[in-house]
């Protein structure tokens, strides 16, 4: 979606995961679908045209990363994940893909993680990451974007890789330190800030029980219900559950419908207010599937334009004008 409000043809997609396949197949009628894991993408038959290609896209599984997960505990275990019910070691499926844009050389590839990749001993995969995409035929830079800076109600910090082959190189922007030069991209946004209370409803519906009565223990400035559970209960929990406030810009959403609740009334997030959190289109066809988890597992389609108009503008236009 980001990609095509952006301007460009949008030809194919590959994901292992059937119901997710469904969903985009249903919304966006690729010309090419392939449903399969990525490291099938490095071995079979493709077509010609997917040699043609300007940018190839990908947001490899990063839950290996994330600092709400395991992280280093979990790092080089194979596990089967709930995407595609297939065993595979979630942190060196960001190499399998840059295995793919290796045989398909596409003229840049743009690949999109989160926040954690930078932090402590994860950043030694940020080395490995350039280390294989210099293998590859590319030059690469990265950079930490927030969603709500570029038109997106939605806190949301993701760290985005692009990466032009290297025989492009020269047509682009660039930066140099005292050893080499390095791909430039201006990345940064300023867009004005988008509320809560700008478009909520109040519809989802009422949660009761526990957590209710957690949530009325609730107190003005706190950041989830954690502080409001150990009024009431005496104990510390619920630390995923945070509030959304009127004034303010919702906090990151995730794919559980909890992730984030309205502080003004014991109530889930609606369909409609998901889809505005996550600039999604509000006829979007989410089949059997619940809208908080496919919108919290996807990148935003506005923070995805953005970033795709700013490649065009400065790397595509420029090859396209000198070649």
């Amino acid at each position: 979606m980001g990609y095509k409000l952006a301007g460009f043809d949008v030809i194919g997609c590959n994901e292992i995961d059937p119901r997710m396949n469904k969903v985009y197949v249903t919304n966006h009628h690729p010309r090419l679908n392939y449903l399969c894991d990525i490291r099938e993408m490095v071995t079979r038959e493709l077509p010609e045209e997917l040699y043609h290609i300007d940018v190839l896209d990908g947001s490899p599984p990063c839950s290996s990363f994330s600092t709400a997960g395991a992280r280093e505990e979990g790092w080089g275990k194979e596990k089967k994940f709930r995407e595609g019910q297939t065993s595979q070691v979630l942190d060196t499926l960001f190499f399998d893909f840059i295995d793919l844009a290796k045989r398909l050389q596409p003229k840049i590839v743009i690949a999109e993680n989160v926040k954690g990749l930078l932090l402590g001993e994860a950043f030694s995969y940020v080395r490995k990451i350039y280390e294989a995409f210099d293998d590859a035929g590319y030059k690469v830079c990265h950079t930490l974007l927030d969603a709500q800076t570029m038109g997106v109600p939605q806190r949301r910090e993701r760290v985005f890789f692009t990466a032009i082959r290297k025989d492009l190189f020269d047509y682009i922007p660039q930066r140099r330190d005292l050893f080499e030069a390095h791909p430039d991209i201006a990345l940064t946004f300023n867009e004005t800030p988008i509320t809560y209370g700008e478009f909520a409803d109040m519809d989802g519906r009422e949660f009761q029980g526990k957590m209710r009565q957690v949530w009325e223990a609730r107190e003005y400035g706190d950041i989830d219900m954690s502080k409001a559970n150990e009024r009431k209960f005496g104990a510390r929990a619920f630390f995923s559950q945070n509030y959304i406030y009127d004034d303010k810009i919702c906090p990151t959403l995730t794919g559980h419908e909890d992730s984030i609740i309205p502080y003004r009334k014991p109530k889930y997030t609606s369909r409609a207010e998901v889809c505005n959190i996550s600039s999604f289109p509000s006829d979007y066809d989410f089949g059997n599937e619940k809208p908080h988890y496919i919108c919290g597992m996807s990148v935003p389609p506005v923070m995805m334009a953005q970033v795709a108009s700013r490649v065009y503008d400065q790397w595509l236009s420029k090859i396209n004008e000198t070649k």
